[in-house]
């Protein structure tokens, strides 16, 4: 089958032909047909984040956005069958048997493998997964289209749940790229209302396609005008940001919350006195569970959620890391095998 391999980290990735993997007992083979380029997939490539290198497995399939249909089922399996429709998002395993999984919070499994890093992901043709977490995608969604959501949407879906907003409240989305064009629709769907703040206007006339009832440039200063509806209840950080971090918890309405889901490199700083005068929160999510996702699911097939995609063949996939490091992409691009 054809992939794109990771041979060394810092290295770009190799166009080849490699043996098509076989399921062993209790996994699917699926036949990858779309595939999404996430910032997370550029990141584990170029070896930026500490706590992952290390587990990266050489030589590595990234790709942890896949959807296709199952090909093959190992001993055991009754579920999915040959033919169904799934998706493999970003945890590829959970245990079940841990404190994390028990309280279902599997999003935290101290054993759980993540696709694309610890094992081969969805940058090729076929690729494995276990019966038990291969998610079943809804037949009224194109395969292309709902690829991004197994990992952007599900993750800002997650982030907008732990933040705890509702119908009703001021929720700000810093960076309306990959995550944040994604959220700005789920909070719409939700009910809130919802507005957005990045530093490139050609993204914020795009929050505003979406339905954000106000957009901000971040060279404005965006506390003060913020402050002036009330502040918000929730800031959800989608950029990769350190002073976007910054400038979300100063648009804080007394007990509001910051959401962390962009995940800079750079650590941001937190005046304690503000956090507690002001009541506020800070909260961090991870990717959402198998239960989140079909709940984002059901959200989609009543509501006009879409991510704005470019569909791209395998062999683009260094020049789309390329586009993605400039900041070139409005949206997300999906792999089409």
């Amino acid at each position: 089958m054809k992939a794109a391999v990771l041979h060394e980290i810092g290295k770009p990735l190799v166009i080849e032909e490699v043996p098509t993997p076989q399921p062993g007992p209790g996994q699917v083979l699926i036949r990858v047909e779309a595939c999404g380029v996430c910032h997370s997939d550029l990141h584990l490539a170029g070896g930026d984040w500490d706590l992952l290198r290390g587990a990266t497995k050489i030589p590595l399939i990234l790709g942890h956005e896949a959807a296709g249909h199952v090909a093959a089922v190992g001993e055991g399996v009754t579920t999915p069958k040959v033919g169904d429709r799934v998706g493999v998002p970003w945890i590829h395993y959970t245990c079940g048997e841990c404190e994390f999984c028990k309280e279902g919070k599997e999003e935290l499994c101290l054993k759980q493998k993540v696709t694309g890093c610890m094992v081969d992901g969805g940058f090729a043709e076929y690729m494995l997964a276990p019966a038990t977490h291969a998610a079943p995608l809804p037949a009224s969604l194109d395969l292309a289209e709902i690829a991004p959501q197994l990992c952007a949407g599900l993750t800002v879906y997650k982030a907008i749940k732990a933040a705890g907003v509702t119908a009703g409240q001021r929720m700000a989305v810093f960076g309306a790229g990959g995550l944040g064009h994604l959220a700005i629709q789920i909070a719409k769907a939700m009910g809130v209302q919802v507005g957005a703040i990045d530093i490139a206007d050609d993204k914020l006339e795009f929050a505003k396609s979406l339905g954000a009832e106000w957009t901000m440039n971040a060279a404005e200063p965006v506390h003060k005008k913020l402050r002036t509806m009330g502040g918000v209840h929730v800031a959800m950080v989608c950029a990769a940001s350190a002073p976007a971090y910054e400038t979300a918890l100063r648009c804080l309405r007394r007990g509001g919350t910051m959401a962390v889901v962009g995940m800079a490199n750079e650590p941001f700083k937190v005046s304690a006195v503000s956090l507690i005068s002001t009541e506020a929160h800070i909260v961090a999510s991870a990717v959402g569970t198998r239960a989140d996702l079909q709940e984002l699911f059901a959200l989609m097939e009543k509501h006009p959620i879409k991510c704005k995609i470019e569909r791209r063949p395998l062999d683009d996939v260094n020049q789309i890391f390329d586009e993605m490091t400039r900041g070139a992409i409005l949206g997300r691009i999906v792999l089409t095998m």
